[in-house]
């Protein structure tokens, strides 16, 4: 099962998101709710990246475990928005697919 977090700072705002593990839905390279993972994941750092001037704190990935942590030391109101849009995403396609996928 995929497992993210996401990441808020004490006073509550979202600084980045944590993802661990595998899906198990097919094969790799058939896995489709990894690739939606993936892709959700990829596109909010790179939009983070290129639409923001916020400093990354952390961008650790490891494929072959299934993780990938994104922080950010400072966090603008649009890299916020940027990454409720990536809790938003992982929520829906948690609640497609809940047996591969789960959202604290």
């Amino acid at each position: 099962m995929i497992q993210i977090k996401i990441l808020k700072d004490q006073t509550g705002k979202t600084e980045g998101f944590r993802i661990s593990g595998h899906s198990g839905y097919a094969e790799a390279g058939q896995d489709i709710v990894c690739s939606a993972v993936s892709m959700l994941a990829t596109n909010t750092v790179n939009a983070v990246e290129t639409f923001t001037t916020d400093e990354r704190d952390v961008l650790a990935v490891n494929e072959d475990e299934g993780f990938m942590e994104f922080r950010l030391k400072t966090v603008s109101h649009e890299s916020e928005l940027l990454l409720k849009t990536f809790a938003l995403g992982a929520e829906t396609l948690a609640a497609s697919y809940h047996e591969f996928v789960q959202v604290k």
